[in-house]
């Protein structure tokens, strides 16, 4: 089984900065992608950024600009940083692991929160 634990979540005010991490654990193979969503309250759960094994990347158009994904590939470790935060940032942010080059699997973290506010 895979585990993702995500931490880095806090209250900031608009325009400030935060790191999330999401560390991996378990039976890791044949990667595909791993990203980070995010979920506020009533909405959908909307995709935030992506980094495919090879390192290419995708950003929600509200985020471009702002916020990076990285992964440190020798701690199987997801990172996203955040900067210029709006109070529309506001949700809880998740980890995502996608698995397979035949059988797809998809992993999820518990989730942290980020909040955005003065």
């Amino acid at each position: 089984q895979v585990q993702l634990v995500e931490s880095g979540g806090d209250l900031v005010q608009p325009g400030g900065s935060l790191r999330l991490s999401c560390a991996a654990s378990g039976s890791i193979s044949n990667i595909n992608a791993m990203g980070w969503y995010r979920q506020a309250p009533g909405k959908q759960r909307e995709l935030v950024a992506t980094i495919t094994r090879g390192g290419d990347t995708i950003y929600s158009d509200s985020v471009k600009g702002r916020f990076t994904i990285s992964r440190d590939n020798a701690k199987s470790t997801l990172y996203l940083q955040m900067n210029s935060l709006k109070p529309e940032d506001t949700a809880v942010y998740y980890c995502n692991l996608d698995l397979g080059s035949f059988s797809r699997r998809t992993y999820w973290g518990r989730g942290t929160q980020v909040t955005v506010s003065s």
